[in-house]
């Protein structure tokens, strides 16, 4: 059975064990799967190409698509198909024990148990399994070995257990393993595929077993911090919240602590477009907001770790006179040259699929502000820095002071508009601000009075140059009238006040111009409105927590409520969301996304009163705090 159509991305759920993600289908079908870690080559990819991409399916004839849902905060996950009076389920993880709390602390070997369980009438089950090594560029052979279903590419194999009445078809596009067999009310099945692995044993019993400790893993993290869980200001919103705590974790890497953007690839941000990106890897922007919404949550280790991965990684390029790099593989990786995989169709025939990100070599002046307000956020909660670190950020200090008067690519990563770009300058503002902070309060070297006079300059160009005094807007470059929500981080990045005239401009403008039905775009193209490209999920929450902090609070909570509307049907966000249709967009799940999601839920509960664990960086508490030591 060869699926004919590419499902919404929306109807896709996730496992994964802190190595590696699979997607999976209300239909039963996984289409994504990199094995052993998410950024080595698919083994199944038929959500870039149904037809070769290869996949591994368990569905009931004329059943349809199933219901699916997570087993209690956890991420493993159930998939239901009903038929007249009979029912399947199956259920999806990949084994998870240990410490999850820190780096190195868990195990999991790499593989997916598929559980399934017959209720009612005798039930005919489906199968196919057809991997396809390194994205479908290499010959797959597929043959049984002593009862056991083994695929390979001569180098690597996966094996499949526990499938009888099995045979292969060997198609244009490889070959394709079918099974079909009977279930009787109350039967169970293991069904497990794993990654280049010894143990052939495919017994119900281990799994149900594996099953339970991968729950019980699961539910002690999320529940890690009952107290912060419990607390008032997440009751309202608290399912969200433990969904996108279980999708954050699910993509921090057990072995780094560092966090993919996404586990997918070229996942298209306008169907039948060019807008494909590879999404797994980690960007130095996204660390200080992922430290803040886990340490909004009670997981500090976790955020710790990201911190002192991020700055390692980027002091060790920067010491070899690399650079500091905007990204990084999840080992620390900067070889990450962009290719494009032309023998596949992508996603719903939305071409080029890539492999590798071209940005890595990009120019982004932000990245000093992010590592800066990083060390911030670690200090600021009694965390000491080394001093190699400390010198370290000192140097990135001074970079910023060079650095400032000249183009960048900006954080929406133009390849081709060098610009100066309003953010970029605000958040090398940010890089001075924090770093004269530090120096006042934590001992920090440094040239405090180099510094000071060029967080002065730079406040004093984009006070002149990057505010439109007719349109009454920060706007996205210099001496240009274009627009851009990462503007509306301004005021939470304390380089002015919620109650400025030019930040309520900013907002006012950002909802007349670039919010549609309650969705914020990042900015206008010149080649269209939006080139439809989708609204930005991140984007949307960023407008929420503006919102929220500068009083208007009942704006705030309906923007809010009607984005976590658009997650699907089992919590989860894309990076982009089609304002008209509510179709997801992008590389799914997006960690930014649910990052946005969680820190707006604490800016929320922070302007409506309510006793957030701490007060996030923009508050006016944290700010006072801030102003009482530093000299303007």
């Amino acid at each position: 059975m060869i699926c004919k159509y590419y499902k919404p991305i929306n109807d896709y759920g996730a496992i994964g064990n802190l190595r590696t993600v699979a997607l999976i289908g209300k239909d039963g079908s996984i289409d994504w799967c990199c094995f052993p870690v998410i950024d080595n080559p698919s083994i199944f990819g038929a959500i870039l190409d149904i037809r070769q991409g290869g996949r591994f399916q368990v569905s009931v004839p004329d059943a349809g698509i199933g219901f699916q849902y997570y087993v209690k905060d956890t991420n493993i996950l159930k998939t239901q198909f009903k038929i007249g009076r009979s029912e399947l389920t199956v259920t999806d993880f990949m084994p998870l024990w240990g410490n999850i709390n820190k780096c190195g602390g868990s195990y999991a070997p790499p593989e997916i148990h598929r559980v399934l369980e017959c209720h009612g009438d005798d039930m005919e089950i489906e199968v196919e399994w057809s991997p396809k090594f390194d994205y479908a560029r290499v010959p797959t052979i597929i043959k049984e070995i002593d009862d056991v279903w083994t695929a390979t590419d001569g180098n690597n194999k996966l094996s499949l257990c526990n499938i009888n009445n099995a045979k292969v078809v060997n198609g244009k596009n490889g070959p394709s393993l079918y099974s079909s067999f009977q279930m009787k009310d109350g039967e169970k099945r293991a069904v497990i595929t794993r990654w280049n692995s010894k143990n052939m044993d495919g017994d119900i019993d281990t799994s149900n077993e594996l099953m339970e400790r991968t729950a019980s893993t699961w539910k002690k993290w999320v529940h890690k911090e009952p107290s912060i869980n419990a607390h008032e200001w997440a009751a309202e919103w608290f399912p969200f919240l433990i969904r996108s705590k279980l999708a954050l974790k699910m993509m921090i890497h057990d072995d780094t602590g560092a966090v993919m953007a996404a586990p997918t690839t070229s996942l298209p941000e306008a169907i039948g477009e060019v807008l494909n990106c590879d999404y797994r890897y980690t960007w130095v922007r996204d660390a200080s907001m992922v430290g803040q919404a886990l340490i909004s949550t009670g997981h500090v280790k976790e955020a710790v770790d990201l911190f002192r991965w991020v700055e390692k990684v980027s002091k060790e390029h920067f010491e070899k006179g690399e650079g500091i790099k905007i990204m990084y593989g999840l080992h620390g990786e900067i070889e990450l040259e962009e290719k494009t995989l032309d023998h596949l169709e992508g996603y719903k025939r939305s071409k080029p699929i890539h492999i590798g990100n071209g940005a890595v070599n990009q120019v982004q002046h932000g990245i000093y502000g992010e590592l800066l307000n990083t060390a911030y956020e670690l200090v600021r909660r009694d965390i000491k820095l080394e001093p190699e670190m400390m010198n370290f950020l000192s140097r990135v200090a001074d970079r910023a002071c060079e650095v400032w008067k000249e183009k960048d690519s900006g954080i929406w990563e133009e390849r081709k508009n060098l610009r100066h770009y309003t953010y970029s300058k605000v958040m090398m503002w940010v890089a001075l601000d924090r770093a004269i902070h530090l120096s006042r309060n934590y001992n920090f070297p440094g040239d405090t009075d180099k510094w000071k006079k060029s967080r002065s300059e730079i406040r004093e160009a984009v006070l002149k140059y990057g505010y439109d005094k007719e349109l009454g807007s920060f706007v996205r470059s210099f001496g240009q009238k274009e627009l851009d929500a990462a503007n509306l981080r301004i005021p939470l990045l304390e380089f002015l006040p919620f109650d400025d005239e030019r930040i309520q401009g900013t907002i006012n403008n950002t909802l007349k111009y670039l919010t549609e039905n309650q969705l914020v775009y990042r900015y206008f193209k010149k080649e269209g409105p939006h080139s439809r490209e989708g609204t930005f999920a991140l984007c949307t929450f960023w407008l929420v927590d503006t919102l929220a902090l500068s009083g208007r609070i009942d704006e705030a909570r309906d923007i809010f409520e009607n984005i976590i509307n658009h997650t699907n049907h089992v919590g989860l966000l894309s990076e982009m969301i089609d304002a008209e249709t509510g179709e997801l967009l992008g590389n799914f799940p997006q960690a930014f996304s649910h990052i946005g999601m969680i820190n707006s839920m604490v800016y929320l509960a922070y302007a409506e009163g309510k006793p957030v664990p701490v007060a996030p960086v923009g508050t006016s508490k944290h700010r006072e705090k801030m102003d009482s030591r530093r000299d303007f």
